[in-house]
């Protein structure tokens, strides 16, 4: 390629990113903004405005990743990054996430530094270009940018306990980071490219033995893992998901999941047959070291961080049944599990707003708030996997294409997994039931019962009738991830 060939190409891939282009200006608009602002108008007035402008940005960058969805699938920067309808989706999921996050803030009246809405949207776009990348030099630059603004996040709220918690966020980021260029430069020495488009990488892999091509993936996936709070790399969680403020843990509860979810699918494509055995493993290991974990829980917060630990396993039993179906059932998974997740974190802050989330706290609040108790009620049902929610079909799915990948290809390793699934899906019943068991079944005298605003309310029954909706009509979902 000359270089008027290269400009063109330049040119056109310019074109094909113009929400991560927005992103960009929208964030260096923020910092110029901060400066500004706070010299002239009061701190109150400068976040109020700050977050209408956030708000705003969040709009916009949803209208233009919409607009990207009849683009033609092609390189951007080849082979750096791939724009076709399976990142417009999962980017519009993350863009749905940032809105919801921003809505959570205004609800219930957070309090953050100026800084908090240029990091959130440094973060959306790591995630939407990891979404894009299909290579593994934009991957690893993408997961620094999300890890870094993640670490900025947390370490700036306005709690005590979010400094300690920001440090060991940061410790085991580093460390994963770590791994996980170890990996990559390990690959490249067995391939002698990046670029996992290419199939010189699955012809280098398997040229190796399997002893070494599996530690070569185990440590390439290692900054994946920890994105996804996958064991062992989800240490970090429980003591960020307690100490820092709920809308934010909300937000990394389910963005970088469906970032890289969408990346370990392009990775199957190209790693050879032992990728699949070491997912499904750390799915069963992680579904059952969260839902276990969970049962010994007393504080809200750190019950669905070990939740979330167990739900990105289920996550990944999709991807290991290497199949259309499969990967198609991965898709339904993570956009269910973005909405239920984010119900159930607004929900436990609606009923206790900037509390510390303590299980005793939600006694007796069903018959007080009869509304958002019944919600949450719902959103537990929906992590659990029972009907009639959204939960109960993605659970169904993801299960059922395990099951007929065993079929079809007679792994045993797929029928121990699929068996570990579904007794951890049993186990899993004894925690998401204890938060509506204290909310209807428990009395307490707490006088002190926040009355919550009607914005609040009607939030709840949106994402109420989406997670019934979904249960119903799971096609309406359904035949746009067909589209793929």
């Amino acid at each position: 390629m000359d270089i008027n060939d290269q400009l063109i190409h330049i040119r056109q891939s310019l074109g094909g990113i113009t929400p991560e282009i927005f992103l960009a200006f929208l964030f260096c608009l923020f910092l110029f903004a901060e400066l500004i602002l706070l010299k002239r108008i009061s701190k109150d007035k400068t976040s109020s405005l700050l977050q209408n402008i956030a708000l705003a940005g969040g709009l916009i960058t949803l209208l233009l990743i919409v607009g990207q969805w009849n683009s033609e699938p092609s390189y951007r920067f080849q082979p750096l990054l791939f724009l076709d309808r399976q990142a417009v989706f999962f980017k519009i999921l993350i863009t749905l996430s940032w809105i919801f996050t921003l809505i959570h803030l205004r609800i219930l009246k957070y309090d953050f530094p100026p800084e908090f809405n240029a990091l959130l949207i440094a973060a959306v776009l790591g995630l939407n270009l990891l979404a894009m990348s299909t290579h593994l030099l934009t991957i690893y630059l993408s997961l620094e940018l999300i890890s870094i603004s993640s670490y900025l996040l947390v370490a700036l709220s306005p709690y005590k306990k979010a400094a300690e918690g920001g440090l060991k966020y940061l410790l085991f980021g580093t460390a994963s980071s770590a791994v996980m260029l170890y990996g990559i430069s390990l690959i490249y020495g067995l391939t002698g490219t990046m670029d996992i488009t290419s199939e010189a990488m699955t012809a280098g892999l398997l040229n190796n033995t399997e002893l070494v091509v599996t530690v070569t993936i185990v440590l390439t996936l290692g900054g994946l893992l920890f994105k996804l709070s996958l064991v062992p790399f989800h240490v970090w969680t429980p003591d960020i998901y307690e100490a820092a403020p709920t809308p934010l843990v909300s937000f990394l509860s389910v963005a970088p999941k469906a970032a890289v979810i969408l990346v370990l699918m392009r990775l199957a494509g190209i790693f050879p047959a032992p990728y699949f055995p070491v997912l499904g493993g750390l799915a069963l290991i992680s579904m059952t070291v969260g839902n276990v974990a969970a049962l010994l829980q007393t504080n809200a917060r750190r019950l669905l961080a070990y939740s979330s630990i167990a739900q990105a396993g289920y996550l990944l039993v999709g991807v290991a049944a290497y199949s259309r179906f499969g990967f198609e059932a991965a898709v339904f998974y993570t956009a269910a599990y973005l909405i239920v997740n984010l119900a159930a974190f607004f929900m436990i802050d609606l009923l206790r707003p900037r509390d510390n989330s303590e299980l005793s706290g939600y006694e007796g609040l069903g018959k007080k708030q009869v509304l958002v108790s019944g919600v949450l009620t719902v959103v537990m049902i929906a992590l659990a996997g029972l009907p009639p929610t959204v939960g109960f079909t993605s659970k169904l799915l993801i299960f059922s294409s395990l099951w007929e990948s065993f079929r079809q290809q007679e792994f045993p390793w797929m029928l121990w997994l699929l068996i570990g699934g579904i007794l951890n899906a049993a186990i899993s019943l004894a925690y998401y039931l204890r938060i509506p068991y204290l909310l209807f079944f428990k009395n307490s005298d707490q006088a002190n019962v926040s009355d919550n605003s009607v914005s609040g309310k009607v939030i709840s029954v949106f994402l109420l009738a989406a997670i019934l909706l979904l249960f119903f009509k799971p096609e309406s979902l359904m035949k746009w991830i067909s589209a793929f």
